[in-house]
């Protein structure tokens, strides 16, 4: 899978070789089947989980933390988790991407640059700047050419070539009214979060080109955002932001109503805390690739699956001890990934918890759609 080294018969880097804990306590709805802590996370605040995107019987997931630590589990048959490989940087990673056949992994970095990491030889090679932070990176594989997409904090859009490598090559660069603070690639579309509450929407057939700016339904700074694809399941349609102000925004790019876009409250206490309803930002979405739902997961420790379609909850976590601050949902639709931590939410009074965690949950039946009440 990684070429000649292979890893295979090498012990786990991290963590046990090949032990599961199975949990009860993560979720206390669900059996202790469902759930499976990975060994060996990071201490810091993991910032990004991604699957490998090949549906392989053995899938690949990478995690990148506020330390500087990228690591890469195999997912073994029982639902056990070994270490792969582990590389550190000198600097927070704040987005990381695979190239399509799960051999390699780009990384955007606190430091200004982007990097790609080549599993089969361990090697870590600087392959675009920016005068900011990385914010976001993702792999573009067009009908014709390939490219890694950009993302910054000193508001520019970069794309870049890697047939040179070592040698960097900018194809293009974009420039952004304002910083870069979420974005999503689902080819040929790509939407880029801005600071100033805006959403640039691009068409990456022959390059990008930009075909939309559109404003935000939400009042409060952008989080995260995500393509969704249209009710047919075949070409992406639009989008759904998620803000500090527990509150997500449906938006398609071409609405053949108004009305299809829609907002919706969500991590939110139930109870009222000292005579206010306590609200927490909307840390990561995820679309299932199957059934077109989606989970966001946030501050106050829950995860929440919903159907946009039928505009309805389809199920909400028990609260977890901690923030929840990202998550991803594998190719075939079978598992939910996601990480606790301390999502600095509460300033440094409020990191108290140790450590962060990871934790794998079976989610094709929850995330199904319900069959529609006649």
């Amino acid at each position: 899978m990684f070429g000649s080294s292979g890893f295979g018969n090498k012990p786990s880097l991290f963590g046990s070789a090949s032990t599961t804990t199975t949990t009860t306590n993560t979720n206390a709805t669900n059996t202790a089947s469902e759930d499976f802590l990975v060994d060996g996370a990071p201490e810091d605040t993991i910032q990004v989980l991604k699957f490998s995107p090949q549906p392989l019987d053995k899938p690949l997931l990478a995690c990148g933390a506020w330390d500087g630590t990228i690591r890469v589990w195999m997912v073994n048959d029982a639902n056990t988790f070994e270490g792969k490989a582990q590389q550190n940087i000198p600097a927070p990673i704040l987005d990381i991407a695979w190239t399509d056949d799960g051999s390699k992994i780009f990384i955007a970095c606190a430091d200004k640059e982007a990097r790609l990491w080549d599993l089969a030889s361990n090697q870590v090679a600087v392959v675009g700047t920016h005068d900011g932070p990385v914010r976001t990176c993702h792999w573009i594989n067009g009908n014709n050419y390939q490219c890694l997409m950009t993302g910054s904090f000193d508001k520019t859009l970069r794309f870049w070539d890697m047939k040179n490598l070592p040698q960097q090559t900018q194809m293009a660069a974009i420039q952004l009214p304002e910083r870069v603070y979420a974005a999503d690639v689902l080819y040929p579309m790509a939407v880029v979060a801005l600071a100033n509450k805006h959403i640039k929407v691009y068409n990456l057939e022959n390059g990008p080109t930009e075909v939309k700016d559109i404003e935000s339904q939400l009042k409060f700074q952008i989080r995260c955002i995500a393509i969704f694809k249209d009710k047919a399941g075949q070409n992406p349609a639009g989008f759904a932001l998620g803000s500090i102000e527990g509150r997500v925004a449906v938006q398609y790019v071409e609405a053949a109503n108004p009305k299809d876009n829609f907002t919706f409250k969500c991590h939110r206490s139930a109870e009222l805390v000292n005579n206010y309803q306590e609200i927490y930002a909307v840390n990561d979405i995820c679309f299932h690739p199957q059934h077109g739902t989606l989970v966001t997961i946030g501050s106050d420790g829950r995860y929440s699956m919903w159907d946009k379609d039928a505009r309805t909850k389809l199920k909400t976590s028990e609260p977890h001890p901690m923030p929840l601050t990202c998550c991803d949902v594998h190719s075939s639709g079978a598992f939910l990934v996601y990480a606790l931590g301390y999502d600095w939410s509460r300033g440094h009074e409020g990191n108290t918890q140790p450590g962060s965690k990871i934790v794998i949950h079976k989610c094709v039946e929850d995330m199904k759609p319900r069959a529609s009440k006649k």
